[in-house]
């Protein structure tokens, strides 16, 4: 028989609903008939919970009850109240064998390898700025080399791609701020993907290309060109001059061919956008069995969206590998919380109507499905935002949970590949790094077939587990860092969703 609701844990207060549940529908497995209609994703309450008592989900507390809850009702924001995590912060004492994996005979993949010992997985040149007032001088750039005629003759070369920001002047000239945008900036001139990179910047703005390319140990050469419009002579003799240089690049650019390569070299960012209560329970754990098949092979899988672990922390500090790292992650997490008071907010504030409206009630149980994406693998090291990842195994950047902003740090530390879980719908990309979207159920995957990559629906369907899905997710890593194309690439998507992290003042 087709289970109705899914209880999580031996201990949990509420099981989720695997379908749509009516009004009065007696769910025969556990002997509750529902009190009102329940959605698919949502909780239902499995026995009754007092005002103030703890609700429980997989075992963890995601709230308190703020009024008197019986056997069958629906439990969402109207009776469930947040609280601040209370989550264990013991250290290491979750590191286990990973012996039970799924068997994979992917082991090497086709990428191209770069003169520094980077490994690529796409092959794009790059169109970079240091301030808003470059933006469109860089588009006009790369429009000249959009469509088949200008690029006919070079098969390998994927594009020519333009990623503007909205800041780079209005700023402190020194400091955390411009540093974080410098970083990220001069993680994408650097990052593999691209064969040869061009910098414009305006001249007289604050993120000078100088500066930019000292705080990254940059030096401008054949792979990085530099340009100022005001030196150059205004916009259109900044274009001219611009296409002369990437024709001449396009050659070289064009003679890299794919060749095997170890799957140690991929550097996987992990990310979920439009979360719903199906996440937990697919998508995520699937892909976590992933990530821990590439961290077996010596690859790196990058779990980030800091605001999105608060009240799952103890699922990565019960797997740090030293005291040193565990601290490192509650450092970040007190720094959100603080964060988030300055601004008047708390981090429950994460949740967006669409997660709501699938089934998520609180940060805290959002937290637990979004920790699944890192398996189970130990916690190697934590880094800052759009620092350069150079620890193998399973690692953690801290990153803001809004998906673009996030992404933007993985990609600028040196991910290559991008995993990314939806059970709303997200629509991204993220240019010159592929993007493969995996939908958390069926529903959402035969809507957006055009949008999603995988249906891990298939999981509460029956037709899959979770150890087949994850082996195929894993598989369809190693075919998309080859070549295939994903949706996301098919449909143009990745040129607008660069966006660095900003934050302090704008002068």
């Amino acid at each position: 028989m087709a289970l109705s609701i899914l209880r999580l844990h031996p201990n949990d207060s509420v099981a989720v609903a695997l379908r749509d549940l009516a009004e009065g529908e007696e769910i025969r497995q556990d002997g509750l008939r529902t009190t009102q209609g329940i959605p698919p994703g949502h909780k239902v309450a499995i026995h009754t919970i007092r005002v103030g008592e703890p609700i429980l989900k997989f075992g963890q507390v995601i709230g308190l009850a703020s009024t008197d809850i019986f056997p069958g009702e629906h439990v969402h924001s109207h009776n469930l109240s947040y609280i601040p995590s209370a989550a264990s912060h013991a250290m290491g004492n979750a590191r286990q064998v990973l012996d039970d994996l799924p068997d994979i005979e992917d082991k090497m993949f086709m990428g191209y390898l770069r003169a520094d010992g980077q490994a690529a997985t796409r092959n794009y040149i790059g169109v970079l700025t240091t301030v808003n007032c470059s933006a469109t001088v860089a588009r006009l750039i790369a429009d000249r080399f959009r469509g088949t005629e200008m690029l006919a003759d070079y098969p390998n070369v994927d594009g020519v791609v333009a990623l503007t920001h909205k800041s780079g002047c209005a700023l402190s000239k020194s400091g955390e701020t411009i540093d974080l945008l410098r970083r990220t900036i001069g993680g994408y001139a650097g990052h593999p993907n691209f064969a040869a990179v061009l910098l414009i910047g305006l001249g007289c703005e604050d993120n000078q290309i100088r500066s930019l390319l000292e705080h990254n140990d940059l030096v401008a050469d054949e792979r990085l060109h530099t340009l100022y419009i005001q030196d150059t002579g205004g916009t259109l003799a900044t274009v001219n001059k611009a296409v002369e240089i990437i024709r001449s690049i396009l050659p070289d650019a064009n003679a890299i061919v794919r060749q095997p390569l170890p799957v140690s070299h991929i550097k996987l960012g992990l990310q979920c956008g439009g979360s719903d209560g199906f996440s937990a329970l697919t998508a995520n754990p699937a892909l976590g069995i992933a990530s821990d098949l590439l961290v077996q092979q010596g690859g790196t899988s990058i779990l980030s969206e800091t605001p999105e672990i608060y009240g799952a922390e103890n699922i990565l500090l019960g797997r740090v590998a030293s005291e040193e790292t565990g601290h490192k992650l509650l450092d970040l997490l007190s720094w959100w919380e603080k964060y988030a008071e300055q601004n008047r907010e708390t981090l429950d504030s994460n949740p967006a109507p669409g997660n709501k409206a699938g089934g998520i009630t609180t940060i805290l149980e959002k937290s637990l499905g979004a920790a699944a994406k890192g398996g189970r693998s130990d916690l190697m090291a934590v880094y800052h935002y759009a620092e350069r990842v150079t620890q193998a195994g399973f690692v953690f950047m801290d990153t803001p949970g809004y998906d673009p902003v996030s992404v933007t740090g993985q990609v600028a530390g040196g991910a290559n590949l991008i995993c990314f879980t939806t059970g709303r719908g997200s629509c991204f990309g993220c240019k010159p790094v592929p993007s493969l979207k995996l939908a958390t159920n069926t529903s959402l995957y035969l809507r957006m077939q055009d949008d999603m990559d995988l249906n891990c629906g298939q999981i509460i369907d029956g037709d899959a587990s979770l150890d087949d899905m994850g082996a195929q997710i894993y598989r369809l890593l190693i075919e998309t860092a080859s070549g295939r194309r994903t949706k996301s690439e098919i449909l143009g998507y990745g040129d607008d969703e660069f966006a660095p992290w900003h934050f302090g003042a704008t002068l």
